[in-house]
C-alpha cells in the first residue's frame, strides 16, 4: 500500500503564503495523479491543484496565479506553494496520489489532511 505524509499547514496572515508538501512511501511503479484537494468548513472536498500524467495541471480558478503546484518524480513527492492567502483558502488540505502498486494495482491514496487557516 501507499501512505501519504503531509506537512507544511498551520496558521497564516492574510496576504501570507505557506508551502504544503506530500511525500508518498511504498512501491509505486506509476503515478497517474498526483495534487491536492481541500475542504472548507462545513463544504465538501474540492480539488485544488493536480499534475496528470507527469505534465497536465488542473488548478482551480480560484487560487489561479496565487498558488503552484510542483513535484519531485524520482521521490514520488508532491508540493503547493501557497501566496497571497485569503480567508476562504482555509481548510483542510489533503494530498491525494492516483498511482499503480505492484500487487495490488492502480489505487487512490489520500493523506491524512494537514489545516491551513488564513485569518484576516
Amino acid at each position: 500500500q501507499v501512505r501519504l505524509v503531509e506537512s507544511g499547514g498551520g496558521p497564516v496572515q492574510a496576504g501570507g503564503s505557506l508551502r504544503l508538501s506530500c511525500a508518498a512511501s511504498g512501491r509505486i511503479t506509476l503515478t497517474y495523479t498526483m495534487g491536492w484537494y481541500r475542504q472548507p468548513p462545513g463544504k465538501e472536498r474540492e480539488l485544488v491543484a493536480v499534475i496528470k500524467s507527469g505534465k497536465f495541471r488542473n488548478i482551480t480558478d480560484s487560487v489561479k496565479g496565487r498558488f503552484v503546484i510542483s513535484t519531485n518524480n524520482a521521490q514520488n513527492a508532491v508540493y503547493l506553494q501557497m501566496n497571497s492567502l485569503k480567508p476562504e483558502d482555509t481548510g483542510v488540505y489533503y494530498c491525494y496520489f492516483d498511482a499503480y502498486i505492484p500487487g495490488v494495482g492502480r489505487r487512490d491514496s489520500w493523506g491524512q489532511g494537514t489545516q491551513v487557516t488564513v485569518s484576516s
